[in-house]
């Protein structure tokens, strides 16, 4: 189990995204860590990589740039970033707790799989720091509303570094899109069913040539209460403990006999 963070003013934060270290998102949880703690460190892609999922580069070098004191750009994946964070520019001391986003739009139901924002929080989690993803979820006819992230994340923060979890899971929060002071609660809530995909754009490139776009379109579910897209959809912010252990412990024990010998 992760222990309970005592004192977070004692706490070394490491703070990462997936929307690059220049986003307005990683900005706002940087100053949301260091309301909680003076000892706040952020590592970071250099550049966007929304729906890296839990990718690692082995494949070429990578850099790390020192933009001030205790801010790094890392020219790889959330993930990367996330390693080297705990593993070189940490080395010496250990982060007490990893902050992932806060992701410009939601990271509901199936959105955890390919989300960057969940995947650094698992890397962090691998490597055996408790870690924490936020999302703000948004609308298309209004500014992302990154006040309700500013205002929320330090309670949620406060309370779930004051209990005990299991090593194997992370946690993963999504803000609504309503005004702070309209949020209806906080609610533990389980993975939701949202698909992304189902918008195709089809067309030509200049040469003639045929490609295709992935658009942002989900087939959601909405309706379907104790789920994290219905409770944001209604006005809560989300909080659902993520398994980084994948297996499926009932469908073993359906199979235990399938490969039995003698």
């Amino acid at each position: 189990m992760f222990a309970p963070i005592a004192d977070l003013s004692e706490a070394r934060i490491l703070v990462s995204n997936d929307d690059g270290i220049h986003a307005p998102g990683i900005k706002l949880l940087e100053k949301v860590a260091r309301s909680l703690s003076k000892d706040v460190w952020v590592v970071a892609p250099e550049s966007e990589q929304s729906a890296a999922g839990h990718s690692l580069t082995i494949r070429r070098p990578l850099r790390v740039r020192k933009l001030s004191r205790r801010r790094f750009a890392v020219d790889g994946t959330p993930t990367d970033a996330v390693l080297l964070g705990i593993n070189h520019v940490l080395k010496d001391r250990r982060p007490t707790l990893v902050l992932s986003g806060v992701n410009r739009g939601g990271n509901l139901g199936e959105d955890v799989t390919y989300s960057g924002t969940v995947a650094a929080a698992m890397e962090a989690t691998i490597l055996g720091v408790p870690a924490i993803a936020f999302s703000q979820y948004y609308g298309p006819d209004h500014p992302v509303r990154w006040s309700t992230a500013e205002h929320w994340a330090p309670e949620i923060i406060r309370r779930l570094t004051a209990v005990s979890w299991d090593r194997n899971v992370l946690m993963n929060v999504n803000f609504p899109d309503v005004p702070a002071d309209k949020v209806t609660g906080i609610e533990v809530v389980r993975q939701g069913k949202r698909k992304i995909g189902d918008e195709l754009a089809e067309r030509l490139d200049p040469r003639g040539e045929p490609y295709i776009w992935i658009g942002a379109q989900r087939a959601e579910d909405r309706s379907t209460k104790g789920t994290d897209i219905e409770a944001v959809v209604r006005g809560a912010v989300s909080v659902t403990p993520l398994r980084v252990d994948l297996t499926d412990r009932d469908s073993m024990a359906a199979l235990s006999g399938v490969f039995a010998t003698g």
